[in-house]
């Protein structure tokens, strides 16, 4: 008996250690979130997502650029295309207006032709095309094999460096060519500078008007082996036989030789800058001294790491993880950094600017990121939010106005309403406070009393008429969430009239309801509805909407949801009405815009405008309608594949809809951070909040079958609500919902 205990004993001590010894093993390894993230979903169908190696948040997205400059190649990359110009060093992600492509670098082997180029003959220009086999992309690498040349490319980053290896074939003519025309889509060359400053350095600028009227980037490139011989030219004064070290014009461009008659590697490090050429030099030297392309890629990968890794989550379903941390990857492309590294910029009023302390951002795809990105934001990025804040704060200080959609420290004025005001009032009422909330009420109030786009006649008919403004409807509906927006800080801040202002201001909506079709339409100055309407119909001029339609702006008002079932007549109507948006069958139109994409019945989530309507049941008393739509649009509208969203990525903000509502979360109303609940797909998230403290969600017998949310505990206590609030989850503990498949 003493035999078989001491056995007994001996062998329970033994799975003890295996086990100890399995556990310390796993604590030792560091998570790999990067090993998920596929940077080809969205660079199909219209998502336009940047394709190429970037760190998080980051001035520099190196990248290739095809050949077109139409719509779907916005990012200067398209899954369908096998041509590349170039790799230039700053892109968009997911925009549906095209710009950046600056400072295009190729390398190349025998006789080019200094321009873009047709597709089908290299004669045109200095293209190269390739296979995709060749290709790899993950998160901040780059790499492959131009056929044209027969050269091997890699690329990878840091915030404000593009570090590129070239590994050339046995050649007599081996060179790089730094190309100063070609931007991408909209982007046009204003003026080019370049200069040799040695034998293994040029440096130079790139101003540019497009969708940024007034940009400039400066830059410095050093390369690991010595310039044989340099020429700066234009395409028209081109010849081999020049060597011009130094020139300024339209449309420049260089080509810098070097001596490989054995072919092998040659290094080139891109540093840029907003300021100048000096600062892009100092930028070069504090983030990129060395020439370890191994290392920087490793650094790469870490920076996506930590990043990645503010949301563990726990599945088992594998195209699931790949899908939620390739969206997560998008959410942090933007905004990108716009300083140097001592905190130099230059401002929305066009002069440069010594560091004031913060960090500046650009990029601002307001109308869209407002929605979630920015709700996101706050939970997982709360280090970043002070300076964002204060960024568009400085915007106001320089232009007047918060930014509406700002892009380079240029203000674009794209798309309609004031998307700025939400995301300073979330912060604000969040209570973020690295930032002056004085100052950011006073900019949200200027920005709310101008004059501009629409804003003069809301201020004088209490809605903006049809017959004074285009999009009038969009414009006013949007104000209406803003002023909304200020209302709430106003309160916090005891500004007791201007919240009884803004507050009124809100319900301008309500002036476009027609009860006798229960949509809104258009209303003239003398009050009368737009005569003519269809509610299924969307064009881009005379139009009411933007980007939509009367079934889809008829939702717009996540801010006041019990005045917009107030207007139906009765709770009934407003869910049958609301139903009925999801099977409505009908034509946008010839004139359609092509953003609103991703139907189910009328339904767009492909656009903005519609992301909250799912997340309205909850308000009326009926959440497991909103878990059927969430479970529909996360398994219908989102793939792991290329053509994986069902719009343009938008800056971030298709994919934090998908963060969120994968974890069972969505912000409806535009500020102040209550979370509604949806069904969550993953089983577990823990997510690294402020303070170094985490939040769990947890969803107990989760299944496709079981969506529905029975019952849910907060830190152990039965909690009832439909919603939870940015204040308990920032706090940190654990929210665990039971899943059925009873509709509660």
């Amino acid at each position: 008996m003493k035999q078989i205990i001491l056995l007994l004993t001996f062998a329970i001590l033994f799975l003890v250690v295996i086990i100890s010894i399995d556990l310390m093993w796993e604590a030792s390894e560091e998570p790999n979130y990067t090993q998920y993230v596929d940077p080809y979903i969205g660079s199909g169908g219209h998502g336009h997502v940047f394709v190429g190696a970037n760190v998080p948040f980051g001035l520099v997205q190196l990248g290739p650029s095809n050949i077109p400059q139409t719509w779907d190649w916005c990012s200067g990359y398209h899954i369908s295309d096998s041509t590349i110009i170039g790799f230039s060093h700053m892109h968009l992600s997911g925009t549906g207006i095209g710009d950046l492509g600056d400072v295009n670098l190729m390398p190349a082997v025998g006789h080019v032709t200094l321009s873009r180029g047709a597709a089908g003959d290299y004669r045109t220009g200095l293209y190269s095309l390739f296979r995709r086999e060749t290709e790899t992309v993950k998160a901040g690498y780059y790499a492959v094999h131009l056929d044209r040349y027969n050269i091997d490319v890699a690329l990878t980053a840091t915030k404000r460096v593009g570090f590129h290896r070239y590994t050339f074939p046995a050649a007599t003519d081996t060179k790089v060519v730094i190309d100063l025309e070609n931007g991408q889509c909209w982007d046009k060359p204003v003026e080019g500078y370049l200069v040799q400053e040695n034998d293994t350095v040029v440096s130079g600028y790139r101003y540019s008007s497009g969708w940024a009227r007034d940009q400039r980037v400066y830059f410095t490139a050093v390369f690991s082996k010595p310039i044989t011989r340099f020429t700066a030219t234009t395409p028209a004064g081109m010849t081999e036989e020049e060597s011009d070290r130094e020139k300024k014009g339209e449309k420049v461009y260089g080509l810098a030789f070097f001596d490989m008659p054995d072919g092998g590697e040659l290094y080139v490090k891109v540093a840029l800058s907003p300021v100048s050429i000096d600062n892009a030099r100092m930028n070069m030297q504090a983030e990129l001294p060395g020439w370890n392309f191994a290392q920087t890629v490793q650094l790469a990968d870490k920076a996506w790491n930590d990043e990645l890794s503010k949301i563990d989550i726990r599945t088992g379903d594998e195209h699931l993880k790949r899908t939620f941390y390739t969206a997560l990857y998008h959410t942090m492309v933007a905004p990108s950094v716009f300083c140097d590294v001592n905190g130099d910029y230059r401002g929305a009023d066009g002069q440069t600017h010594a560091g004031e302390g913060f960090t500046n951002y650009t990029t601002f795809s307001l109308w869209d990121t407002y929605r979630a990105a920015h709700p996101l934001m706050t939970l997982i990025h709360p280090e970043k939010m002070n300076d964002v804040i204060r960024t568009m704060l400085t915007i106001y200080r320089q232009q007047g106005k918060l930014p509406v959609w700002h892009l380079m420290g240029c203000e674009t004025d794209c798309m309609v309403g004031n998307p700025g005001i939400p995301v300073v009032a979330d912060a604000l009422l969040k209570g973020y406070d690295g930032f002056d909330h004085e100052l950011a009420f006073e900019a949200m109030r200027a920005s709310a009393m101008l004059d501009e786009r629409g804003l003069k006649y809301l201020k004088e008919y209490g809605y903006i008429p049809y017959d004074k403004e285009e999009e009038a409807l969009a414009k006013c509906m949007e104000y209406a969430i803003a002023d909304w927006s200020i209302a709430q800080v106003a309160q916090v801040l005891n500004k007791t009239d201007d919240y009884r202002y803004f507050l009124q201001r809100s319900k301008s909506y309500a002036a476009y309801f027609d009860t006798t079709t229960d949509f809104v339409r258009g209303r003239s100055s003398d009050g009368a509805f737009r005569p003519t309407f269809n509610p299924f119909e969307s064009v881009h001029r005379d139009n009411d909407y933007t980007e939509g339609n009367a079934w889809q702006y008829t939702w717009l008002v996540p801010h006041d949801i019990e005045g917009l079932v107030g207007l139906f007549g009765s709770r009934e109507r407003f869910i049958e009405k609301l139903d009925s948006l999801f099977i409505a069958e009908g034509s946008l139109g010839e004139h359609a815009s092509p953003d609103i994409s991703g139907l189910i019945g009328q339904y767009a989530h492909g656009n903005e405008p519609s992301h909250h309507i799912i997340y309205m049941y909850p308000y009326v008393g009926q959440p497991w309608k909103t878990a059927d739509r969430v479970r529909e649009t996360l398994s219908v509208m989102y793939h792991n594949a290329p053509d994986g969203l069902s719009g343009n990525e938008d800056v971030g903000q298709m994919s934090a809809w998908y963060v969120l509502s994968a974890m069972g979360l969505y912000q409806v109303e535009p500020a102040g951070g209550k979370y509604i609940f949806g069904s969550p797909v993953i089983d577990r998230a823990v997510i690294k909040v402020a303070d170094g403290k985490t939040f769990t969600i947890e969803a107990v017998n989760n299944s496709a079958a079981n969506k529905y949310i029975q019952r849910a505990t907060l830190n152990g206590q039965p909690y009832d609500n439909y919603y939870i609030f940015f204040r308990d989850i920032i706090n940190g503990g654990k929210l665990t919902v039971e899943m059925g498949d009873v509709k509660r």
